[in-house]
């Protein structure tokens, strides 16, 4: 390229070799030649490094699409002029950049101004509301603390004091319902009343004195309106199915904070079952079950037994379900003596039956019914009073007591009865039958005695009372008895009133071995019959001997000493003697006399 001319210089390809190969042999003048520099840069040159000349060669591409002499010659004017157009095109751009920017400094230059009238106008308006903005703040300040009072406020009321409605609920009318909502309350009234407490030790003691005061007064209004739907709630209760409502049980759990109207609140509770107790007594007796069904216990009247046992069965069964109903309405009451007290209020309301169930026993019991029907009337009465006093303890006095004084009257008349019989046997002592068995009488005797043992056996008595009872009637009867047996035998000879007393101890023997609690009796008869069995083996011994002849020889060798020498030398004792009369003993055994069979 000529410098200034504009024109690309065209070397050919040959003559360039051969100047290449000629500059390798020539000079180094010809080394130095310029040309030969820059085709040599050019064809060491390596284009996939140098990214610049990558990305030239790209853009020529663009616009250099035909290699010609002309289009070499005018590369580098069109390349001028390509960078000139883009270059003009490029001004006319920023030229409306530069406008845009100028208006733009012009809005901001405006802004700036506007910026500073408005600082100007601010600081000015600052220093005229200087005293106004201190005053806001101290208000703002002032505010905050005030909200914070108010929270505090809010909180010590909300913990406090009740709200209006559960005011309404504890300061309600008479005969207004009770809820659990009042409970909630009146739990709520007690919580307060314990907090306050922490009040009266910081510097708030007037404060927590008021509310104190205040919430004491509440809880008596609040227990008073308790203690009133309590009592009518008790007092309703006349139904023979008493049905305990939550509310009301839940009443007795508050009412146990004050005892005393806790305690009156039990005792309108007893006066009202009390009532519905006597009444449901009298019904039945008089008339039975809702439709006739079961039959009135009057109906029973001529069956002492059945009529003692139907009035003491009701009792027992009203006894249980009033103590049932007691422990359903105190079972949320945790105050000691809970169950003292079911059984102080059982005893006051089964006290009312106490009168009418007496009448009727001892009517029974004084028209003796008999020894065992009163032996029978008396073993239940014992039963039904351990069984109740096993219920409600010993605090139904009255009650225990009224069976208690009727098991002791009808005891006393059965004793009575059988010391009668046994008076009736001694005054008319019969004379022992032929056949010296047992009389008549020791056979009805010991016929009643067995009836009363087996009464005794079947019921259902505690066993230490039973034992105790089986004594004395074992002593009321068997020594009338034993005395009776004996005057009836004083007549008779030895061996006779032997046989007889055998033959009666024997059968009062086998009556009492039946029976449980007769060892000792038993014991005793054995040796009587014992000693009986022994006096008659010697009667009939010393009859056979006498009969025999032989009696005079059994004393003699009784009574006979070693040092007397032999018995054969004694009179009457000699070989011929003794065999004589072992010959008569063998006739009176083996043959007895009829008069000795009778």
């Amino acid at each position: 390229m000529a410098e200034g001319s504009g024109e690309v210089v065209a070397v050919p390809v040959t003559g360039a070799a051969n100047g290449l190969s000629n500059g390798a042999s020539g000079t180094s003048a010809q080394t130095n030649n310029p040309l030969s520099r820059k085709l040599r840069k050019i064809l060491d040159t390596r284009l996939d490094n140098d990214k610049e000349m990558l990305e030239a060669l790209k853009a020529l591409s663009t616009f250099f699409v035909e290699n010609s002499l002309r289009t070499r010659r005018n590369l580098r004017g069109d390349i001028e002029r390509r960078s000139l157009a883009i270059n003009e095109e490029f001004v006319s751009i920023f030229k409306d950049v530069k406008e845009e920017l100028e208006s733009i400094h012009e809005d901001v230059q405006a802004m700036s101004t506007c910026c500073q009238d408005m600082t100007s106008r601010l600081q000015a308006a600052k220093e005229q509301t200087q005293d106004l903005i201190v005053k806001t703040t101290k208000l703002q300040a002032e505010s905050q603390r005030l909200e914070i009072r108010a929270q505090v406020a809010d909180a010590f009321l909300s913990k406090f004091q009740l709200t209006s409605d559960e005011m309404s609920l504890l300061q309600g009318t008479r005969e207004g319902p009770i809820t659990e909502d009042f409970f909630k309350a009146l739990g709520r009234v007690k919580q307060i009343h314990n907090d306050v407490k922490v009040l009266l030790r910081t510097n708030q003691q007037t404060a927590g004195l008021e509310i104190m005061e205040q919430m004491a007064l509440l809880q008596e209004t609040s227990y008073e309106r308790l203690y009133r739907w309590a009592q009518n709630e008790c007092r309703s209760l006349t139904q023979e199915s008493c049905d305990i409502s939550p509310v009301l049980t839940q009443a007795m759990e508050a009412l146990q904070d004050r005892p005393v109207l806790y305690k009156y609140t039990l005792d309108e509770f007893g006066t009202a079952r009390r009532s519905t107790v006597v009444r449901g007594f009298i019904d039945a007796l008089t008339r039975g079950g809702p439709g006739g069904t079961p039959r009135p216990i009057e109906m029973h009247s001529h069956d002492p037994l059945r009529y003692v046992g139907d009035m003491l069965a009701w009792l027992h069964q009203a006894t249980a379900s009033e103590k049932e109903h007691l422990e359903a309405l105190l079972k949320h009451v945790t105050a000691q003596g809970v169950e003292e007290n079911i059984q102080e209020v059982v005893g006051h309301i089964t006290e009312g039956v106490c009168r009418p169930l007496k009448v009727r026993i001892e009517q029974v019991i004084v028209a003796e019914p008999g020894a065992v029907l009163l032996y029978k009337i008396s073993n239940l009465l014992k039963f039904y009073h351990h069984t109740i006093s096993g219920i409600v303890g010993n605090s139904a006095t009255t009650l225990l007591t009224t069976i208690e004084e009727m098991h002791l009257l009808s005891k006393k008349i059965f004793f009575n009865s059988l010391s009668l019989h046994a008076s009736k046997l001694m005054d008319k002592v019969e004379l022992p039958p032929p056949d010296l068995g047992p009389s008549s009488a020791l056979n009805q005797t010991l016929m009643l005695l067995r009836e009363v043992l087996a009464s005794h056996d079947s019921s259902v008595v505690p066993l230490d009372a039973r034992q105790a009872d089986f004594v004395q009637v074992l002593s009321c009867v068997l020594d009338p008895l034993l005395q009776m047996c004996t005057v009836s035998a004083s007549n008779l000879g030895t061996a006779d009133m032997a046989t007889f007393m055998v033959n009666s101890l024997y059968m009062m023997k086998t009556t009492l071995a039946l029976f449980e609690f007769t060892d000792r009796r038993l014991e005793m008869l054995q040796f009587q019959i014992e000693a009986h069995l022994d006096t008659l083996i010697n009667e009939q011994a010393s009859y056979v001997l006498t009969r025999a002849g032989l009696s005079y020889i059994y004393n003699t060798v009784q009574q006979h000493k070693p040092e007397q020498g032999p018995l054969a030398n004694l009179p009457n004792l000699d070989s011929v003697a003794v065999k004589a009369a072992m010959r008569a003993d063998h006739k009176t055994v083996y043959r007895p006399s009829l008069q000795s069979l009778w």
